[in-house]
């Protein structure tokens, strides 16, 4: 009955081959890639939660990121452009957070922090279809009679520099998205 984990979100995500290639790409087994993936995801979500609480330029950032994540898909010709499946502005998010981060679990753990970075590029594809989807989970069930799924109060045709601004349902969405369960 418990809610999985961002780690054990990532994990499934992964699949066996891209944990095979992350364990080979480590010089370990399954069980150590799997150990270096939940604390490289958990350095990276604890570092996105910070930034987000910050004031200023990053705070901001990475506010707008996830309200970004948390707009609905486009539909028809409007997903020409890329959107999240291009990586949108979480991804330039996730990799400026991926120095630091190689460099704490490379602290950490042992590992090289240039490994570890290499660890991160196979994993930021993977933590935005995670995010994608926890956003996804937050949003549309319960909120049939609502017009646009929004938990966050926002408009749904609303700039995504515009969701940032509303305060709790957009901190509620990143503790869903970022925390180990929805509610």
């Amino acid at each position: 009955m418990s809610e999985s984990s961002i780690q054990d979100d990532v994990l499934g995500e992964l699949g066996h081959d891209r944990l095979t290639e992350i364990a080979s790409l480590l010089g370990t087994d399954e069980n150590g890639a799997k150990e270096t993936v939940a604390t490289t995801v958990g350095a990276m979500t604890g570092g996105l939660q910070q930034q987000a609480a910050a004031d200023g330029d990053d705070g901001n950032e990475v506010r707008q990121a996830f309200a970004e994540v948390a707009e609905p898909p486009l539909q028809g010709v409007a997903t020409l452009g890329g959107g999240l499946l291009g990586g949108g502005l979480m991804a330039g998010v996730l990799a400026k957070v991926s120095k630091p981060v190689a460099a704490a679990v490379s602290k950490k753990t042992g590992i090289p922090a240039p490994t570890v970075a290499r660890v991160i590029e196979l994993l930021i594809p993977v933590l935005l279809a995670v995010f994608a989807k926890r956003a996804a989970d937050t949003g549309s069930p319960g909120s049939t009679g609502a017009p646009g799924n929004t938990a966050s109060g926002t408009t749904p045709g609303a700039a995504p520099g515009a969701a940032p601004a509303s305060g709790g349902g957009l901190g509620d969405l990143l503790g869903q998205i970022l925390g180990g369960g929805k509610k």
